[in-house]
């Protein structure tokens, strides 16, 4: 029977990202699979899902309010009708496992789910969110990218049960294009295609879609003396950000960057946020990084970067210490030692997990296949139409 496989990771690339590259997996170890996403009319789905060639279908969004309001009043409502339409699909497309990524779009499919088909979660993120805490609590599976993302705090008591649920720490499913890249071989085309110097040091910066104000700030400051020094700049400033001045010799600034390849094979050091896709994908293309977490949230950004900063992969950065000086102080001797370079990239290199889409796309496999065996049939959604209330 062609397996069924329902991924849920909408709202933010850093949600989607690692459920696509999931999904790239399972089509890659199992070519007859089918992949579907959930997801919501906002944010990035309605762009990024399709693009990648996977069937798209539309929830309701439950955003979970942070402070009481009128919204907090409604969310009852909103879950019950998101889970309704959770279940709608899992049917039409004879879900035989549901993958969650964290977010607005994981709870409702963890609770459609629930009790219907087995449920594989997954945490990016070193502290783990109220979506994926809740669903841990009775998934089949749970996968983190690091150790001590507060998931175990969830399935500690199922341990002494019949489950046996443990965390596994298998790291964040990546893209192809990122994990095989191979940044020697494509330095020469990277480098012309951003119009960079062939030779010599190359700074990326990058702050996400949106940019970071403080790291463009300092970039701007810091920029006359990189630039003294012989490094090049190439600087994704963000659609709202402003460059760090006009394009020049050894200074590329540009909105945003597509091809995050090109920009990685590109460069010698990355100066960003730390944000776990950021940590990811930058650990896995060895490259070494200033990382400056965003200094809101529950101080995750932080904790994402802790692993590979401890190898030696990495210099964390307070955001309220980021200035020119300081950037100056923490780059210029990286970028002009090349074997320092290559001895954090490599620690940098060390400290991923290249191979976890793989080894994520197995353990949803192994969920599907012990459903499958206790059901007796090939697909574990039933067939009853009904379903217990939430």
């Amino acid at each position: 029977m062609t397996l069924s496989v329902v991924v849920a990771g909408g709202g933010s690339a850093g949600h989607i990202e690692p459920a696509l590259a999931l999904a790239d997996a399972v089509r890659r170890l199992r070519p007859d699979a089918r992949v579907t996403a959930l997801g919501t009319e906002r944010g990035l789905d309605t762009t990024l899902i399709p693009a990648r060639g996977y069937d798209l279908r539309l929830i309701p969004p439950v955003p979970l309010p942070r402070k009481p309001s009128g919204d907090l009043l409604r969310l009852p409502l909103r879950v019950r009708t998101a889970v309704n339409r959770v279940r709608e699909v899992l049917i039409d497309v004879r879900a035989d496992v549901v993958v969650g990524f964290g977010g607005y779009v994981a709870l409702p499919a963890y609770l459609g789910a629930r009790g219907r088909v087995p449920i594989v979660v997954h945490e990016a993120n070193a502290r783990a969110g109220i979506a994926n805490k809740v669903g841990a609590r009775f998934a089949a599976r749970v996968v983190a990218a690091v150790p001590g993302s507060g998931l175990d705090a969830c399935v500690d008591g199922r341990l002494r049960g019949k489950d046996h649920v443990a965390v596994e720490v298998l790291g964040i499913p990546l893209r192809r294009s990122v994990t095989s890249l191979d940044r020697p071989a494509l330095r020469a085309q990277a480098r012309a295609a951003y119009g960079l110097p062939p030779n010599g040091p190359v700074l990326l910066v990058f702050g996400g879609s949106q940019g970071a104000r403080t790291l463009n700030a300092a970039v701007a400051a810091a920029l006359p003396g990189l630039l003294g020094a012989g490094i090049a700049v190439l600087h994704a400033h963000g659609k709202g950000g402003t460059p760090a001045g006009p394009p020049q010799l050894g200074y590329v600034p540009l909105p945003y960057i597509d091809r995050m390849d090109l920009a990685y094979a590109a460069s010698d050091v990355v100066l960003g946020r730390a944000g776990a896709m950021t940590v990811a994908e930058v650990s896995a293309v060895g490259l070494p990084a200033v990382y400056v977490p965003l200094p809101h949230g529950n101080g995750e950004q932080a904790l994402n970067a802790g692993p590979v900063v401890s190898a030696g992969g990495g210099v964390l950065v307070d955001d309220a210490d980021l200035t020119g000086d300081r950037a100056l102080a923490e780059l210029l001797p990286i970028l002009t030692d090349p074997c320092r370079i290559a001895t954090m990239g490599a620690a940098a290199r060390a400290s991923g997990h290249a191979d976890a889409d793989e080894r994520l796309a197995r353990v949803v496999f192994e969920a599907a296949d012990g459903r499958a065996r206790i059901s007796g049939s090939g697909h574990g959604y039933p067939r009853t139409g009904g379903g217990a209330a939430v």
